[in-house]
């Protein structure tokens, strides 16, 4: 389960496997359970992704990509069982701990745990360093037992255990006090093994002193003993229903099981709430329920069929009403590249078209993407939003593109800016130029099928986008190239250029196969008119203008002189 800063905003997302579908299932099929940042319990913990142009909602959202995806949506996390952020709401409405289990877990009921100690591991590595601040002793692996002084050991594969070479591993270290792996203490005992290449520390103590380090992990310790209590039984119950199989250890110290934060997690409100449901359980038909629970719903749970394709009874669809609470109860736009949400799904083009289909909770089940070749990818909600890190998969998509027929037009002249705008309406267009701030230059117009094409005249180098909500999408940019008019007449080479600038460097080029090479220089006067002398020379020669003000340097037709 995910972790987030003790006593912070956000609770953990939590999750735990579902009966019938093992966690390897879960990962790879269409319950990939990924947990985004924000704290829950999760199957997978993940990371900020480079493909996210932008991940917290603004007054306006940007991306300058050609082909912009937005992806909006509600809640944070998988959404099955219970959501904290609800289980918070209700607390502040009075509701006491059973009947918010009640609520997310349907028909189910209280009993008590069947276990009292668990085994947590801590780390797998290289080397671990172990320490005490009191006297603590060592027993071996044939029960010889032996006292130590306050300090610290560090012990490697071979375990090896300083000063006392006689004792033979696995150890089994005990204190008065807290002992501490690397810089965090921890209650209970510690044992120590070694597969030959990696050093194991698991944590033997009672189920209600892991859960005091785990509690405060999954939720904020500031919020009503309710919702604390209620995350206590979920816990405790996630705990026992899940627990490893063939294995020296029973729970993941990580996100692979529950965070188990040790002494430095502990809180007072959760110990409270640990201890006012001391050995409680969620049970069904008999067993310990396997208690999910996640970050925020959005305003509706999500059943197990949906999202996993296995029913399970008591992971049903239920109203979430408070969960309004949550700052992600809505969430986006959030806007990724299309072109790297295109490589992310091993698409040969840019994203052209998301066609998706909600299951009865409103979340997704599975998304079409099709690229600019008609090249498609076809996923399930939960494994687009593992690829993306999407915070969950009750989303919509908008794709925005716009893009110009030239990248360079002369001044007067027009040039046409065709694009789409898909699963968005109400789109307008908006233009920049060096001395403007962006502006609203008209609605889109928007055929059947999302796609437009609209004429624009720009002045002076412009750059244009699509504005839908607060998205600020795609970036068009146009140069205008001064037009440049040129004649000879009377022994002279001169004309004009538009739009009138004054003093505008102007050059006199010949030709010379491929090369232009500049014979004379002049400059525009306050009409924008110049003038050489006919070269003596017979050739092709041309006239260039390169005025300031936005204007890229315009080109006159060849003239010949003879």
């Amino acid at each position: 389960m995910e972790t987030f800063g003790k006593g912070g905003p956000e609770p953990c997302e939590g999750s735990a496997t579902v009966a019938g579908v093992s966690r390897l299932g879960l990962r790879l099929g269409a319950a990939s359970l990924l947990v985004l940042a924000g704290a829950a319990s999760s199957l997978l913990a993940a990371r900020p992704h480079a493909l996210r142009a932008t991940t917290t909602p603004a007054a306006t959202t940007t991306s300058a990509a050609a082909v912009v995806v937005a992806f909006s949506g509600h809640g944070w996390g998988h959404g099955l069982g219970l959501g904290q952020w609800g289980a918070y709401g209700y607390a502040k409405h009075g509701w006491t701990y059973d009947r918010i289990l009640a609520h997310y877990y349907t028909g189910t009921t209280l009993g008590p745990a069947s276990r009292s100690t668990v085994r947590v591991l801590l780390a797998q590595a290289k080397r671990t360093v172990l320490s005490s601040v009191v006297a603590w002793s060592v027993t071996d692996a044939t029960g010889t037992k032996a006292q130590l002084d306050p300090g610290t050991i560090t012990l490697k594969p071979k375990l090896a255990l300083p000063g006392r070479p006689e004792l033979q591993p696995p150890f089994t270290f005990v204190g008065k006090q807290p002992l501490v792996v690397g810089t965090k203490p921890y209650r209970g005992k510690l044992v120590v093994s070694s597969d030959g290449k990696r050093v194991q520390v698991v944590d033997v103590l009672g189920l209600e002193p892991y859960l005091k380090g785990v509690v405060p992990s999954e939720m904020p310790s500031t919020w009503p003993a309710g919702a604390l209590e209620a995350q206590a039984v979920a816990a405790r119950s996630y705990a026992l229903a899940n627990l490893t199989k063939n294995r020296d250890f029973d729970l993941y110290g990580d996100t692979r099981s529950q965070v188990y934060g040790g002494v430095d997690a502990e809180s007072s409100a959760a110990s409270d709430a640990v201890d006012a449901t001391k050995g409680q359980v969620v049970m069904w038909n008999g067993k310990v329920a396997d208690t999910l629970f996640f970050s925020t719903s959005g305003g509706r749970t999500a059943s197990a069929a949906e999202v996993t394709g296995v029913a399970v009874p008591y992971l049903v669809a239920v109203a979430d009403p408070y969960d309004v609470a949550s700052p992600y109860h809505d969430w986006g736009p959030v806007l990724y590249d299309g072109a790297q949400v295109a490589k992310q799904l091993k698409l040969a083009g840019p994203i052209a078209n998301l066609t998706a289909t909600a299951g009865p909770s409103g979340r997704v089940k599975t998304v079409t993407a099709t690229a600019a070749d008609e090249s498609e990818a076809t996923l399930t909600g939960s494994q687009l939003r593992a690829q993306l890190e999407l915070r969950s998969t009750w989303f919509t998509a908008a794709l925005l593109s716009v893009v110009p027929s030239a990248r360079t037009v002369t001044y007067g002249g027009a040039v046409s800016l065709t694009g789409f705008a898909r699963g968005a309406d109400a789109v307008t267009l908006e233009a920049k130029t060096a001395d403007t701030d962006w502006q609203s230059v008209g609605e889109v117009l928007l055929g059947a099928d999302g796609a437009f094409s609209t004429i624009v005249k720009p002045q002076a180098a412009t750059q244009y986008r699509l504005a839908w909500q607060s998205v600020r999408a795609g970036l068009a940019k146009v140069a205008v190239a001064a037009r440049v008019d040129a004649r000879l007449a009377g022994g002279a080479v001169q004309g004009t250029v538009k739009p009138v600038v004054a003093d505008a460097p102007v050059q006199l080029q010949q030709q010379s196969g491929t090369t232009w090479t500049t014979v004379d220089t002049a400059a525009t006067d306050a009409a924008g008119a110049w003038t050489f002398t006919a070269p003596s020379t017979p050739g092709t020669y041309r006239v260039r203008v390169a005025p300031p003000h936005g204007l890229a340097p315009g080109l006159s037709a060849p003239l010949a002189i003879s």
